[in-house]
């Protein structure tokens, strides 16, 4: 845009990302935001003539700096990432996927990142979905956990081979359950060769990509992860409200003690501490708790979420 009309750049934006992003009809964007749909027209034809709208939209013009400082000091976070929501919908993936690619390939293109560490799940997986193709011979995803015995996009394996080729990138599998079987010993497993090369390049990340998850059937994790033997009910009573890379934790952020501690197979949370970007993706009601967990103990110090969850986080004791 020409830079001389913030606040009309910003208007563009947001009726752009509810167009293209949102999938809204113009009629219902401008029953939304109180205009005439000849406004939303011509906001719309404006951004394509002035190369706003490309393959991504600029996450940079996006009219939520309030909602977005608020969270940087309520939380003391490098930045964040607020998506407008598409109203009355439970898809809180694609919004906040599609905020997700855009920092990604903003920070690609500034050349900060070789080493990019990512987990799994359906907000990766709609953030892969938007990203742009990229070549990027030199840059390496790799996973960061073991996945499940499910062929899932958005398993671990799937993202990590889906982002990678989005990129033109190399990528790097941890080839293990996520979760070992209680009989297995955990040290010896990955003393393993193949594994501590893995496990080595995880203490050399650039970049860290994570989602979280509540202890409910909506998490993949909880329906179809956990070793025999282990149910939510046990996590639950255990005080946990969700997870971060496998890790279960409690309403203060801290790992509680269960017989997955030994079996867990995957980044060590104080391995992820010392990574410099550590990108929390996540949305949707029923994650507030464990966002607000993962953010207090400083497992991620940038967070992509949209405006709904936004508001929740900020009301959020």
């Amino acid at each position: 845009m020409n830079g001389e009309n913030p606040d009309a750049d910003g208007f563009a934006a947001e009726v752009c990302w509810h167009y293209y992003v949102n999938e809204l009809t113009q009629a219902e964007i401008a029953k939304m935001l109180g205009v005439t749909r000849l406004r939303v027209n011509q906001a719309i034809q404006r951004a394509r003539a002035s190369g706003m709208v490309r393959i991504e939209i600029e996450a940079e013009h996006l009219p939520q700096l309030d909602l977005q400082d608020r969270l940087l000091k309520r939380y003391g976070l490098k930045r964040v990432e607020v998506a407008p929501s598409r109203p009355g919908s439970d898809d809180y993936h694609k919004p906040t996927g599609a905020a997700l690619a855009s920092l990604i390939s903003s920070r690609l293109r500034a050349g900060g990142w070789q080493r990019i560490g990512v987990s799994w799940g359906m907000t990766l997986k709609a953030a892969i979905d938007r990203m742009p193709l990229h070549d990027l011979p030199r840059v390496e995803v790799i996973s960061m956990i073991g996945g499940t015995n499910r062929g899932e996009k958005f398993n671990a394996f799937g993202i990590a081979s889906g982002l990678a080729e989005r990129l033109s990138a190399r990528y790097s599998l941890l080839p293990a359950p996520i979760f070992l079987a209680p009989q297995v010993d955990r040290a010896a497993f990955l003393s393993q060769s193949i594994f501590t090369e893995h496990l080595d390049k995880l203490t050399r990340l650039d970049a860290a990509i994570l989602t979280c998850s509540d202890i409910s059937e909506r998490s993949y994790l909880i329906r179809t992860g956990l070793p025999k033997g282990m149910d939510a009910g046990e996590l639950i009573a255990a005080g946990a409200i969700g997870d971060v890379v496998g890790r279960f934790l409690d309403n203060e952020g801290q790992v509680v003690a269960t017989t997955l501690d030994d079996c867990t197979i995957g980044i060590e949370l104080a391995v992820l501490r010392t990574v410099p970007e550590r990108i929390l993706a996540a949305a949707g009601r029923h994650k507030v708790a464990i966002i607000r967990a993962v953010l207090r103990a400083g497992f991620a110090n940038v967070l992509v979420t949209d405006d709904a969850t936004a508001e929740l986080l900020l009301d959020a004791q």
